[in-house]
């Protein structure tokens, strides 16, 4: 017959066998927290935070898909789990599920970008490194040479931005552009093609404006280009052919299905 104290000590024991995702993203945290862990680094190998966390590898792995989800860790397929080098990015899904509900229109969207871009860009001005400037060259001149190509185009413009935010010094400016820009790439790539000559050769234009204002170390001329530049853009897009107001769209509901008359 089974004791009710050994009844209790099995769930808890399970319990312990199993671990939670808790105790390894606590664990990577701590790592990171003591300085033994940062970006460029990678991460022990599962079986080895398994045996020093004390739980099972199917929990480790859980947890690095958690810390995957936050940003905080990157798995590069047969070579490990590691600390991104660059600025943490904190996904999109946030952002999906509020468009996903209600939408997002275009004004909400330069406007998000407009506060957080413009700031950044003056701070790109005093503190972009050389070799964030030459990325920065390079990314216009990736746009001038795709015009005839509205998706590439695209990328070069979502990759200057994702520069220059960079650029900023600011891990948490650099990780709210990377969340803003990765849900615009969603919604503009399905629209790029829309876009005129004309329109594509003002963007390039502005952003070479940007570029050289950051170059020049100018933070004033580089914040108010920054800001004209998103202000153009957002007009630019009212104007094209089937513009809608509502960029991201929320999800249909679905209709209740009618009973047959019986």
């Amino acid at each position: 017959m089974t004791s009710a104290a050994s009844q209790t000590k099995r769930p808890k024991t399970a319990r312990h066998a199993d671990g939670s995702t808790g105790q390894v993203v606590a664990h990577v945290r701590s790592l990171i927290e003591r300085g033994e862990l940062g970006p460029g680094d990678q991460l022990p190998a599962e079986r080895d935070l398994a045996i020093h966390i004390g739980v099972s590898r199917p929990t480790v792995r859980a947890g690095l898909r958690a810390l995957s989800a936050m940003g905080v860790v990157q798995s590069r397929h047969g070579s490990g789990t590691f600390i991104p080098a660059g600025p943490p990015s904190l996904g999109t899904e946030a952002l999906s599920f509020l468009a996903a509900l209600h939408g997002l229109t275009r004004e909400e969207m330069y406007e998000a970008r407009r506060i957080l871009e413009v700031g950044a860009c003056a701070l790109a001005a005093e503190r972009a490194t050389p070799e964030q400037i030459a990325t920065l060259s390079e990314e216009v001149a990736g746009m001038f040479a795709t015009m005839e190509n509205p998706d590439l185009f695209l990328v070069h413009d979502i990759n200057f931005h994702r520069a220059v935010a960079a650029a900023s010094g600011n891990p948490i400016v650099a990780s709210l552009v990377e969340m803003v820009s990765a849900l615009y790439y969603e919604s503009r790539r399905e629209t790029a093609a829309r876009a005129s000559d004309r329109d594509l050769r003002d963007a390039a234009e502005m952003h070479r404006r940007i570029y050289q204002a950051i170059r020049a170390q100018d933070a004033e001329t580089a914040r108010q280009t920054m800001h004209a530049h998103l202000v153009q853009a957002s007009e630019h897009q009212a104007q094209e052919p089937g513009a809608r107001e509502t960029v991201a769209r929320p999800a249909p509901r679905p209709r209740p299905k009618r009973r047959a008359a019986s």
